[in-house]
């Protein structure tokens, strides 16, 4: 599997490629092809001469470019191909060319865009990358593993494509989700692509618009739930944990049930991560940190409303409470200050709950409360909508909001944008600019309560540290550490958030945070300096290095 190896000098510290390909499989290898940037001796050594055109570019130029290339595109979705098929081509270019325009690009690699490309998978499907292991290949899941392209493989994020962002089940075409994760985590954590693994469970769908689709390329086959489900889980992670011991496992949108379900069943048993849960929770807490500073408010002291209370709300829900309770609240105490609405209205003791959602319902209802209703009653400081409804924040939801409250804090997390609770202008209006706004499609001017604000710097302090597992106490250092970095510290009209141009600088300042987290809980058997120095070792640009012919060892 290993098609080259990376050498460092002990003595110097020069590093250089060595590598078997040659000719057209070299140029055909995305994360070793150079194009137009191998020299001339390294196209005499390894069969290029003739193969590419005279001139000898170097990365800049090639990055140049593939800019003006992106650019002719219109349509956000025809960049996202581009982007993904110059991927394809060469890593290289790829990563520098997003290190040079994060904040154009991430969007249209990441949330909002990746949610249309889901949902165009099959139609618009050019090339495979990763693995796909369907329910019916559940006997032969450590087989499929060992067909993996790289041999050592740090982190894998995995999805069954079950609750994609807004849009809910999508199947295989989900399989987009953990492409675009990993593009996160190698640019903003400087994890090496070489080390990361996308997997997509396929599991079947109920979608009935893709099992009709004569293009859907998933298994056409009602999605599988349940005991059969919850087996077929237990076979994928124990093939992982005999193949990748050590790896960091990260799921990623799983449906409600199934998220709840793996999390408390496994998360002490591998090292594992859900971002909907964990990773929602993380950004958003970090965010109600800093606007909570800029008040002089403790977490305790304030309401909150919750309006959407599945996987992501409740993730939210659940790491508040934490957060509370790293404060010094007690548990019974921190649940008082919630107050959750889902499809019903608020949530009560007479209705058919979640595990997750049972201790925060209230007391039973004449009528089953609706948004207007409850911000009426509770008057809360802070509002998050993570429904999925657009416009369900309306002018009279905020006007009646901030007439008990000076500066409300509102969080309108939804996304991709057409599925936004209400845009971050409308809110500034109805509040006469007062609100503490955060939104999770990105809007110019407006903090993103983005989860690649946090998991590449979980995922990297994980890795550094070697942890047996990801526990809440590293949780709450990212936190700390991501809501010390908004801007609105220095400035009180500033965002709670840091931007995603921080994200690289934030993402190192809190892989040192969890690391060390980890060493205090005895999660790792590392010491600081060591895994500082791991930190430091796993961050990869994306630059060219010298390519040298094996040496053949003498018969």
């Amino acid at each position: 599997m290993l098609s080259f190896e990376l050498i460092t000098d002990p003595k110097t510290g020069e590093q250089w490629v060595e590598t078997e390909l040659t000719g057209k499989q070299l140029l055909n290898s995305a994360l070793l092809n150079k194009g137009t940037a191998f020299t001339l001796e390294e196209r005499q050594t390894f069969g290029l001469t003739g193969k590419l055109p005279c001139r000898v570019e170097t990365l800049e130029e090639q990055v140049t470019r593939a800019y003006e290339q992106y650019k002719r595109y219109q349509m956000d979705l025809s960049k996202n191909i581009y982007l993904n098929n110059l991927r394809d081509r060469n890593e290289t270019v790829f990563y520098a060319l997003l290190h040079q325009h994060i904040a154009e690009m991430m969007p249209i690699i990441y949330t909002p865009i990746v949610g249309t490309a889901v949902k165009e998978y099959s139609r618009e499907f050019r090339s495979p990358r990763g693995l796909y292991i369907d329910y019916e290949d559940k006997h032969q899941i450590r087989d499929i593993l060992r067909n993996r392209t790289h041999p050592n493989i740090d982190l894998m994020v995995v999805t069954d494509g079950g609750g994609v962002l807004g849009i809910g089940d999508q199947g295989v075409g989900a399989m987009d989700i953990p492409i675009a994760k990993l593009m996160v985590y190698s640019l903003f954590a400087g994890i090496h692509p070489s080390r990361t693994l996308p997997i997509m469970l396929d599991v079947g769908t109920d979608n009935e618009a893709l099992l009709k689709d004569p293009f859907y390329l998933g298994w056409r086959h009602p999605r599988v739930s349940d005991a059969e489900y919850d087996e077929f889980i237990g076979l994928f992670i124990q093939a992982c944990q005999e193949e990748f011991p050590h790896a960091f496992l990260h799921w990623e949108d799983l449906g409600q049930r199934n998220a709840q379900t793996i999390l408390k069943n496994y998360r002490t048993r591998c090292c594992s991560f859900n971002d909907d849960i964990q990773g929602t929770g993380v950004v958003t807490v970090a965010g109600l940190l800093a606007a909570s500073d800029v008040l002089k408010m403790r977490l305790d002291e304030h309401r909150i409303v919750v309006f959407g209370a599945g996987t992501a709300g409740m993730g939210i829900v659940e790491q508040i409470v934490q957060a509370m309770q790293m404060q010094g609240t007690a548990l019974d105490k921190t649940r008082d200050c919630f107050w959750l609405l889902d499809r019903p209205g608020l949530l009560t003791t007479d209705m058919a709950l979640t595990a997750a959602q049972q201790p925060y319902a209230r007391a039973s209802q004449a009528h089953a409360l609706n948004l207007l209703e409850v911000v009426a009653q509770v008057k809360p400081t802070i509002l998050i909508g993570c429904s999925a409804v657009a416009g369900a924040f309306t002018q009279e939801v905020i006007e009646t909001m901030a007439a008990h409250c000076k500066r409300p804090i509102i969080f309108a997390l939804s996304n991709p944008t057409d599925r936004i609770e209400a845009h971050p202008e409308q809110l500034l209006q109805w509040t006469q600019h007062q609100a503490l706004i955060a939104t999770g499609s990105p809007f110019e001017n407006v903090a993103q309560s983005n989860n690649a604000l946090a998991f590449p710097g979980i995922g990297l302090g994980v890795i550094a540290a070697q942890a047996t597992m990801l526990s809440d106490g590293m949780l709450w250092k990212a936190c700390q550490i991501l809501s010390q970095a908004a801007p609105v510290h220095k400035n009180p009209q500033g965002a709670v958030l840091p931007t995603l141009i921080q994200a690289p600088e934030v993402s190192r300042a809190m892989a040192y945070a969890v690391a060390e987290q980890a060493i205090v809980e005895g999660l790792t058997t590392l010491n600081v300096t060591q895994v500082r120095a791991r930190v430091d070792a796993l961050i990869w640009k994306p630059r060219y290095l010298p390519f040298k012919a094996v040496k053949r060892s003498q018969a």
